[in-house]
């Protein structure tokens, strides 16, 4: 089993390039799993959404318990029996969620959550001008987030791309072509 993980920015297109990917793999024949947080598909998940939507302090704090507890909850899934009949999963977001805490947080808080929680086989960071970002976010009618400005999400682009050293960057500013090749390159490099 391989396990990929997708993530990015909000609105960078982390949903996209996952379905690309699990597509790509699919017509390999591979049988795939697509795990996203928040994983709607729970509470936890659904409670992760709700306090996003907020925003203040505790709004802040609360999102991330319930990510993290998302994260966990999909890690024990995945440990489990269910998930035995996968050749492949994938995660959208994952341990790039740290590049929403403040700057002099973020190195540290990736360099433990590394140390904590396995290291997918795959990381695969989806990189996206934060004005395109911003835009697509406002193309959905959805309830903005509280990280949804372009100025918040150029500093977590910055974060995200400062803590990016084993990550395979995937540019989605580029055609969906492109885009798409990538994908299977990075398939390639993986099945070979």
């Amino acid at each position: 089993m391989t396990w990929y993980v997708v993530d990015g920015m909000d609105g960078c297109g982390k949903s996209t390039i996952a379905g690309i990917l699990k597509e790509e793999l699919e017509s390999k024949g591979r049988k795939v799993l697509l795990v996203e947080h928040p994983n709607r598909d729970t509470i936890i998940g659904r409670m992760e959404r709700r306090f996003l939507e907020g925003d203040s302090k505790l709004h802040e704090i609360m999102s991330t318990l319930f990510y993290i507890m998302d994260v966990v909850h999909s890690l024990i899934s995945i440990r489990g029996r269910r998930c035995a009949v996968y050749d492949d999963i994938v995660f959208v977001r994952y341990s790039m969620a740290v590049a929403y805490l403040s700057e002099s947080r973020c190195r540290q808080a990736y360099d433990i959550v590394c140390r904590i929680l396995p290291i997918p086989d795959v990381m695969i960071l989806v990189d996206i001008d934060p004005k395109e970002a911003m835009s697509r976010i406002l193309s959905r009618g959805e309830e903005l987030e509280m990280f949804e400005t372009e100025e918040k999400l150029t500093s977590v682009r910055r974060r995200m791309l400062s803590i990016s050293d084993d990550w395979k960057i995937i540019d989605n500013n580029e055609d969906v072509t492109f885009v798409r090749e990538h994908v299977r390159n990075i398939i390639g490099g993986v099945r070979s």
